[in-house]
């Protein structure tokens, strides 16, 4: 593998939930490596400071509102984008949300759909919005999908979320199946337990030193650093010939058994 492989020159990037977190560490990694980066969430001051330290450091990005569960702002987004950039290589489907934590018996329907809007209706229209008016007719494009390991095994009270991240590593396996053929590659990210505000009750518990000892084979919480190193290597020629596989990132966890 060249080190040309991992270039993202005159590559354009749309980062879904680029406010914070790992969205926030992927959008700063892509630019360092040469992407035009367009930082997107909800609110668009935590994106604009994202946005504006990447110009500090020499980087290319602009900041956008996006709200990956409305369906008028994944429209509005996308047209801006071919107003502007003309054309869109790399989206990164990194928006979140686990507003319920409980027996998933209980889950309340509100919670539900939020859920479902945020985690995989805003990504797959979003995907195949992107697909349709930039990466079919230019030969190409690299769609990275956060998922979860909790897509692969679900996480104690995170029922919701859980069965949303496996329907994120369908999704991905579908589209990936679908869009070969137009140069389009789909992947899933799968992270471990990553220090972010959506894990923050996870990293907060006294208890989890403990875990870490007896789940984790690397004895850390990951970081968002460490999963944008996983996204830059799936958005970049170096991972080619990779289409819709889980990619695993989570310091050993599933290695090791239930938690």
């Amino acid at each position: 593998m060249a080190d040309t492989d991992l270039s993202l020159e005159g590559k354009v990037a749309l980062v879904a939930g680029a406010s914070r977190g790992i969205g926030e560490a992927t959008a700063k990694r892509l630019a360092r490596h040469g992407a035009s980066v367009i930082c997107s969430s909800r609110k668009i001051a935590d994106c604009d400071r994202v946005a504006q330290e990447i110009i500090a450091e020499g980087g290319k990005a602009r900041a956008m509102v996006l709200h990956l569960g409305e369906a008028e702002d994944r429209e509005r987004a996308l047209n801006d984008i071919k107003a502007q950039e003309g054309r869109l290589d790399i989206l990164v489907n990194n928006g979140a949300t686990s507003p319920y934590f409980g027996e998933a018996k209980d889950t309340p329907d509100g919670a539900w759909d939020k859920t479902f809007d945020v985690n995989v209706k805003g990504p797959f229209f979003l995907s195949s919005l992107a697909i349709n008016m930039f990466m079919a007719g230019q030969g190409g494009g690299s769609i990275v999908n956060v998922a979860s390991i909790n897509g692969i095994r679900p996480g104690y009270f995170q029922g919701a979320y859980s069965i949303s991240k496996a329907a994120v590593i369908s999704m991905t396996q579908v589209l990936a199946q679908e869009c070969g053929h137009l140069g389009v590659r789909v992947n899933a990210l799968c992270p471990g337990l990553t220090e972010t505000k959506l894990a923050s009750a996870l990293t907060a518990d006294p208890n989890l030193p403990d875990m870490i000892n007896r789940n984790f084979s690397l004895k850390r919480v990951g970081q968002p650093e460490d999963m944008a190193a996983a996204i830059h290597f799936l958005a970049s020629d170096a991972s080619s010939y990779m289409t819709g596989q889980e990619f695993v990132v989570d310091g050993g966890i599933t290695a090791r058994g239930p938690l």
